[in-house]
């Protein structure tokens, strides 16, 4: 079998700290502590389903802050010049008409 002769060529570039903040929403879920209670219902749901709904939004909450805090600056489009004024045609053509 041949060695990969450049093994650094596929690693990811990112190397933030802030990726480390996807973590909690893939463990959360997994704590069976939060379920294990029928109380408290939020307008009568029971506690496992409205639990779900909260995860979900803290995932998106999570992802959407890791993505904000580690995605590249946006550069400036350069600005396009103005475009030139239209000349007008001299007075004298007009007046020997």
């Amino acid at each position: 079998m041949l060695a990969d002769p450049a093994p650094d060529r596929h690693r990811v570039a990112d190397r933030s700290r802030w990726s480390w903040l996807l973590i909690i929403p893939i463990v959360l879920p997994l704590i069976p502590a939060l379920y294990n209670a029928d109380r408290p219902s939020l307008w009568g749901i029971p506690r496992f389903y409205w639990l779900q709904l909260a995860f979900v939004a803290v995932g998106v909450s999570v992802t959407s802050l890791v993505y904000l805090k580690t995605r590249p600056p946006r550069t400036p489009e350069p600005k396009e010049p103005p475009a030139p004024e239209p000349k007008e045609p001299p007075a004298a053509a007009e007046a020997g008409s």
